[in-house]
């Protein structure tokens, strides 16, 4: 169970002249801690923000990491895992994770993508759900989609990446009778305008099934869709009778 909401002030992390305050009950209200966003954050400040949330119980997550901070953490917290092509840090807690019966299919076009789809199998496997990656079946080579389909037609939900036109999204899509959250890379020449076409094709996708998360938010992506699989398996209340 997350813990329960603190009272009062929120505490504060500071390290030089900069001052983080920290959301403790981020787990209390939205069922996963708060995440840290490395990019421009000096090492210190994040050793600190991991150890007020490890004195916490709480699971640990730092995306885009600068690969010259990663030495520093992993010193410091030698259990963690560093996954360096997606440039996240993940430290579990003393506190209990979600269960989760379901597991999402990670999807990419193409192997210029996995650093977005490696972003989305390590958010997840911080939320404690289960991954099956499926790398470099773009349209280009449109037989090898079906020859995978075994492999993520049972998955709770998908998320497939992909650059140049985006296009593979909305394949998917005809293949499945699950989420399918779309995230658009800005892998691609000049007219792909660094993510710009393939956001806009998959936002024009005719599957019914796909919605779109942001270019390369790798992060969006697999915690959007780890929230699918934690809810599904989580027991709910029924809902409040009212006016039909």
């Amino acid at each position: 169970m997350p813990p329960p909401p603190s009272k009062g002030r929120q505490p504060t992390v500071s390290v030089a002249d900069q001052t983080v305050s920290l959301d403790v009950d981020r787990a209390a209200r939205c069922g996963f801690p708060e995440v840290v966003y490395g990019e421009g954050k000096p090492a210190p400040m994040i050793v600190e923000i991991i150890e007020a949330q490890q004195a916490r119980g709480d699971a640990s997550l730092v995306t885009r990491l600068d690969p010259a901070v990663a030495p520093i953490l992993l010193n410091r917290f030698p259990s963690a895992v560093h996954n360096p092509v997606g440039r996240t840090f993940r430290l579990a807690g003393a506190g209990d994770t979600p269960s989760c019966e379901g597991f999402i299919a990670v999807i990419t076009a193409g192997s210029t993508d996995l650093p977005v789809a490696e972003e989305a199998c390590e958010t997840l496997a911080w939320m404690g759900v289960r991954t099956v990656r499926i790398n470099d079946v773009g349209v280009a080579g449109p037989h090898r989609l079906p020859e995978r389909r075994d492999e993520f037609r049972h998955a709770t939900a998908l998320v497939v990446v992909a650059g140049m036109e985006g296009a593979l999204p909305s394949v998917v899509g005809g293949y499945v009778g699950c989420p399918v959250i779309a995230v658009p890379t800005s892998v691609g020449y000049g007219a792909n305008l660094g993510g710009i076409a393939a956001l806009l094709s998959m936002l024009n996708s005719c599957a019914s099934n796909v919605a779109v998360v942001n270019i390369d938010a790798g992060f969006k992506a697999g915690y959007m869709a780890g929230l699918i699989a934690t809810r599904v398996s989580a027991p709910h209340p029924s809902a409040p009778s009212g006016p039909a």
